[in-house]
């Protein structure tokens, strides 16, 4: 299924592109936040983070703290959020790999809102053994 960032890549729709490489496009959000709202693409379509390439998630994480530091530079601005969703119950809207710099002032930003809860030893030591199998696995 396309996504409207894949006809953005495919130059069917345009876009205010503040940065680009090989692996990587960043463009402006047309329905930002806060002003400066830009969001980083991987130029591989891939829905989840977990379903990019090795190479394509180091040429993402490459560029980001280049890009935070200039929309930090090019706003103002002091503080921001990084933020990256993966599947519908994490509110992720557009099924292409993205992230969103949101620069935070005192008129816009990311509001949050964080229910912390509890982890006890027990969970804990499940979730240990289980994340380690996993990583031992693949």
């Amino acid at each position: 299924m396309s996504t409207i960032f894949d006809k953005i890549l495919d130059g069917e729709i345009p876009c205010h592109r503040i940065y680009e490489d090989e692996h990587v496009l960043a463009f402006l959000d047309i329905g930002p936040l806060s002003s400066g709202h830009t969001l980083v693409i991987p130029k591989e379509r891939k829905a989840h983070l977990h379903e990019l390439s090795e190479d394509a998630a180091a040429a993402v994480g490459r560029v980001l703290p280049r890009l935070c530091r200039a929309v930090l530079e090019a706003t103002g601005a002091t503080a921001y959020n990084v933020l990256q969703n993966n599947g519908a119950e994490a509110h992720q809207a557009v099924f292409h790999v993205h992230f969103h710099i949101i620069p935070r002032t005192t008129e816009g930003g990311l509001g949050v809102e964080w229910n912390a809860g509890r982890l006890s030893d027990e969970d804990a030591t499940k979730l240990k053994s289980a994340i380690g199998a996993a990583l031992d696995a693949g």
